[in-house]
């Protein structure tokens, strides 16, 4: 048995192309999609190149980032600015492989696929969400929260305030 570089996925190799076309043209209109685990793998990969090619701007990346997305009138514009510009200082990690319960009755393994620093930021939410409920409590802060806080606010901008936002806004909600 030879060695691949990619997951077959169980397609021939057009179905696979349009699988993962469709996957990541929808991570990009909707910043998080929900899919089996090895489909998420696969799309990350073609995902972090196409933020890659919108970091270049270049003209020659705008027409290879075409080829890829299924709907390059609308998705194009989008990738090339606001998603190339929240990615401007970062080197690289655009997107998160989150494990999740199986979604189908088959029980395959599951995953969400997300961009990271987004408004949909799930680890951003759950660290937010510890770091009010340690607050309201009054205990300290774990390491492990520490470590979350420093990586879901390195590359974002005005991280710490954006964070310290949200925990205030958590910390109201429920005291109501």
């Amino acid at each position: 048995m030879g060695y691949t570089k990619h997951r077959m996925l169980g397609r021939n190799s057009a179905h696979r192309q349009a699988l993962l076309r469709n996957l990541v043209t929808s991570l990009f209109e909707h910043e998080s999609i929900s899919t089996t685990y090895p489909k998420a793998k696969e799309a990350q990969r073609l995902a972090e190149k196409c933020i890659t090619l919108a970091k270049k701007g270049t003209n020659a990346s705008r027409l290879r980032a075409e080829q890829i997305l299924y709907t390059p009138l609308d998705m194009v514009p989008r990738l090339f600015g606001d998603i190339a510009e929240r990615y401007k200082e970062r080197p690289g990690g655009y997107t998160r492989v989150l494990r999740i319960e199986p979604l189908k009755t088959d029980q395959a393994p599951s995953a969400i696929l997300e961009l990271v620093d987004g408004p949909k930021d799930m680890r951003f939410a759950l660290t937010a969400k510890t770091v009010a409920r340690c607050a309201t409590e009054g205990k300290d802060l774990s390491d492990l929260t520490l470590k979350n806080i420093k990586k879901v606010t390195q590359f974002r901008k005005d991280g710490e305030s954006e964070l310290q936002k949200m925990v205030d806004h958590l910390k109201d909600n429920k005291s109501d």
